[in-house]
Parts: C-alpha cells; sequence; structure tokens
C-alpha cells in the first residue's frame, strides 16, 4: 500500500476541528498556568506558613507525578467525590495546574531577583506591601520570565495531545478517529504534525513579538 494524500481533503474538516480544539485548549491552559504561577510564587513567598504548606503539597504533587495521571484523577477521580467535570474542562485544568507549578518557580526566583529596594521605595510612597506586589516587584519579575515561560507554553502545546486519552477531540484524537476509518496512518499523522508545527511557529512568533515589546519599554 503506498501512500496516498488524495484522500487528505475528504477529512479535513475534522481535521481542523480538532486543530481548533488544540488551539483552544493550549490558550486556556496557558492563561491559567500563567496566572496560577504568579498566585503559587506570591503564596509560596509571602503568604502565612499555614496557607503556604497547602500550596506547597500541591506543587509536590504536580511536580512529582505524570501529567497523564494527573489528567486521569482530575476528570476520573474527581467524579467519585461528586465532582464531574467535562472533559475539555478536565483538560484545561490538568494542563494549567501542571505547568502553573513550574511557572511558579520561574516566578519566585525572578521575584527574589529584583532589588530590595524597589520594594522599600514602593513602601516608602505610601504603598501597602500588596499595592508594592502588585504594581512594582511582580510586573518586573514577570518581564523577565517571558522568554522561559514561552518555552513552557510550547511544551504545553506539545502535551495537549495527551487530553486525547480523556475524550477530548482535539488534533491527535482528530487524526486518529480518521485513521480508524481511512486505515491511513502515515498520511494523517504527518498532517496532524505539520499542524502542530505551524501552531508552534506562530506561538514562537508571539512570544518574539512580546519579548521585543519588552525590551523596547525598558
Amino acid at each position: 500500500m503506498g501512500l496516498d494524500f488524495s484522500i487528505v481533503p475528504k477529512y479535513l474538516d475534522i481535521i481542523l476541528l480538532g486543530v481548533a480544539w488544540t488551539i483552544g485548549i493550549t490558550v486556556a491552559a496557558a492563561l491559567l498556568s500563567f496566572v496560577g504561577g504568579i498566585i503559587f510564587a506570591v503564596t509560596a513567598l509571602y503568604a502565612p506558613w499555614i496557607i503556604r504548606q497547602p500550596f506547597r503539597l500541591i506543587e509536590w504533587v504536580f511536580m512529582g507525578t505524570p501529567l497523564l495521571l494527573q489528567l486521569f484523577l482530575i476528570y476520573f477521580g474527581l467524579v467519585q467525590i461528586g465532582i464531574d467535570l467535562p472533559a475539555f474542562v478536565a483538560g484545561i485544568i490538568g494542563l494549567g495546574l501542571h505547568f502553573a507549578v513550574y511557572n511558579s518557580e520561574l516566578i519566585q526566583t525572578a521575584i527574589l531577583a529584583v532589588d530590595k529596594g524597589q520594594m522599600e521605595a514602593a513602601r516608602t510612597l505610601g504603598l501597602s506591601r500588596g499595592q508594592a506586589l502588585r504594581k512594582v516587584v511582580i510586573p518586573q519579575a514577570v518581564r523577565d520570565v517571558i522568554p522561559p515561560i514561552g518555552n513552557n507554553m510550547i511544551a504545553l502545546l506539545k502535551d495537549s495531545a495527551l487530553v486525547s486519552v480523556i475524550g477530548v477531540s482535539e488534533l491527535t484524537l482528530s487524526a486518529q478517529r480518521v485513521i480508524g476509518k481511512t486505515y491511513r496512518p502515515f498520511e494523517f499523522y504527518i498532517l496532524a504534525a505539520a499542524f502542530y508545527y505551524v501552531i508552534n511557529l506562530c506561538m514562537e512568533w508571539v512570544q518574539r513579538k512580546i519579548e521585543r515589546r519588552i525590551s523596547i519599554s525598558r
């Protein structure tokens, strides 16, 4: 059986729908991981001990266990305690929290690297500790970690294929379903890989634009 890419257009609508789901889950999970990373970082550095410890436990769980297991736990496990999440939402939460933990480590390092005089100057001007963090320290820290966080977001895109195992019809699962109908794995896996690569290039382009804008604003 030779290669036959002429069959691709007939099923392109299914693949494009998978692309849309992949982009949607990647963007939503990326936003959650970014905001969650900031929250985790600030909590780890400044919250009281009794609040900090549960967040440390969450970090330990998400850094020390496989992402696939985390997705299973969120989607299948939470049902046992009465929390029945749609697969798409479970995928976003799983991916978002998993990468939020790694973003948190980056942001914590960046916050500690900000000159302590910045906080002292903000407090001298009458800002509270929370206001100083929100308006002075965190913005500087976030600017410094955009490149590594951008790399995490590209890794998130690739790991989004794992949500196929809980039934989200993203790009990989869409390709598998088409292959089940056509018995043409090479053609459609190559097509899926090409779409992942294009999305990857778009994300890298956006990251470079953000980095350039930040460098100009400094």
